[in-house]
């Protein structure tokens, strides 16, 4: 059989790349052709993204793809972060840079909205846990700003990079479902939230919201004169997280899974969304994944707090290797301080280790001023965070699990995955690394029919394409009584 091509952008938070996918044979081989930074851009009216120097990165990427294809690149496909979004005038102009989710505009604004659309009636449309970056919240954050009158169109980050590659202007809904304005039930846009944001604050929302589209649907050719052979623009799991959870080499449905990286999406795959006021009151959320399943999961900071506390130290002239502190945190005493990883102040940009410390001293913890113990602390406490967040899950949804499966970056952290083995009680199936990128590239294949068949289908190529590693618990000395003791200190108060 003759090897086929197709190309992922994968855009993070931090970093961005275009994975290049040969597959043959039911198995798929993935190849750099970029890779470009992609931090936070501070201006005088906040933090932005700078969208048009991304998508100069994909353009550039996709175009090497070809190259490095022999020209047989059949299809490209572009997953991100969510909730950010750009406006769009009327002749397809990006009117600013989109703000970055890390801006603090929207400090506050989650208890506006409530304050006439209560959290409980938003929650049993939308299902999305409350973080105040939502789209929602942005969307209300600027309702006074004057423009709003020239916006045609506002596309979320991988719809943007989608219209700019073939000139069609969609939401797709895995993207979508982290907006707020979605129906997660009927996976249509919420007639009645839009209305409210219209009413209320005078923004233009059912106008200038794009048509839906699923995962998998075929967006066009990339406009002329844009790469040196035109390709099809795929529209693929949008948000990054719906893409890696295409890639879990799973055949069966009795898993949890934890997407990796500078956040940790932690949770279970459904049939139908948990609207539950107890899920609203455990602050999960329902987003939608591909072929009509829903990711029923939780936002953890994820290595976002280990990134960030090496970035502090190395402007203070405490630079360490990654893999030097690693080795260091895997020497300290487990479970010595263990702190809630979703607490809001770990958020922002700052002084990480600061914070730890002082979360640390009001839990009544000791916790040294050194890279190797709060490193250690990091980890110990993202794996605390995914046993209690796995179990809330299961709880509220009526499912058990038999096995973890880590995607993403974080999957090469052998300490985390060991310890989070140890902290749930379960094997932990790690891999692939490439994970969202992998996933991206499944979906494309079967839309351009290299593939076919449901998602378990889809996951059988991924096992095939993948170098997995299975943790088992056990290994570390400690058990699932000092994990529970270690929970009423990372949590004080909380159930």
């Amino acid at each position: 059989m003759n090897p086929r091509y197709f190309a992922a952008a994968d855009l993070g938070a931090s970093s961005g790349r275009v994975i290049l996918g040969r597959l043959e044979d039911g198995r798929f081989e993935l190849s750099e052709t970029a890779r470009f930074d992609n931090g936070p851009v501070e201006a005088a009216d906040g933090i932005h993204t700078d969208a048009v120097g991304l998508f100069e990165h994909v353009r550039d990427g996709v175009e090497a793809a070809i190259q490095a294809s022999g020209g047989r690149l059949e299809s490209v496909g572009v997953d991100t972060w969510g909730v950010d979004y750009g406006r769009l005038a009327a002749n397809g102009e990006l009117l600013e840079p989109p703000f970055h989710y890390r801006d603090d505009r929207t400090t506050g604004v989650p208890d506006l909205v409530f304050a006439d659309l209560p959290a409980e009636r938003l929650y049993a449309t939308a299902g999305l846990q409350v973080m105040p970056f939502n789209t929602i919240f942005q969307l209300v954050a600027g309702r006074d700003d004057p423009r709003w009158a020239e916006v045609s169109r506002i596309l979320l980050t991988p719809d943007l990079m989608s219209s700019w590659l073939c000139g069609r202007e969609v939401a797709e809904v895995t993207i979508a479902s982290t907006t707020g304005l979605l129906d997660v039930a009927t996976r249509t846009w919420s007639d009645a939230t839009c209305a409210h944001l219209a009413e209320r604050y005078g923004l233009p929302v059912p106008r200038v919201l794009p048509e839906l589209v699923e995962p998998g649907t075929v967006l066009g050719a990339s406009t002329e004169g844009l790469f040196s052979r035109p390709v099809q623009v795929v529209a693929v799991g949008g948000h990054d997280t719906a893409s890696a959870v295409v890639s879990i080499p799973a055949t069966d449905t009795d898993f949890a899974f934890i997407s990796s990286g500078t956040w940790s999406l932690v949770g279970l795959e459904l049939e139908q969304p948990v609207l539950t006021e107890a899920s609203r009151a455990a602050d999960f959320t329902n987003e939608l994944g591909i072929d009509g399943t829903v990711r029923y999961l939780k936002n953890v900071m994820g290595l976002w707090v280990l990134s960030e506390s090496i970035r502090a130290w190395t402007a203070a002239g405490r630079a360490v290797a990654l893999a030097t502190l690693l080795a260091e945190a895997a020497t300290r005493p487990g479970l010595a301080c263990v702190l809630d990883m979703t607490d809001a102040r770990l958020l922002p940009p700052g002084d990480m280790p600061s914070r730890l410390l002082a979360m640390a001293a009001e839990t009544g913890q000791e916790l040294a001023d050194d890279p190797g113990a709060i490193c250690r602390c990091i980890l110990d406490s993202l794996a605390l965070a995914y046993r209690r967040t796995i179990r809330t899950a299961c709880a509220l949804a009526g499912r058990d699990v038999s096995v973890v499966h880590i995607v993403g970056g974080g999957c090469r952290n052998t300490l985390l995955c060991q310890l989070t083995a140890e902290a749930t009680g379960l094997p932990v199936v790690a891999g692939p690394a490439e994970g969202t990128a992998l996933g991206n590239l499944l979906v494309q294949a079967r839309a351009c029919g290299a593939l076919a068949g449901d998602r378990t289908a889809l996951r059988r190529t991924a096992i095939a394409s993948s170098d997995l590693t299975t943790y088992h618990p056990g290994v570390l000395p400690f058990g699932p009584s000092d994990w529970a003791a270690t929970e009423r200190r990372a949590y004080p108060g909380k159930a």
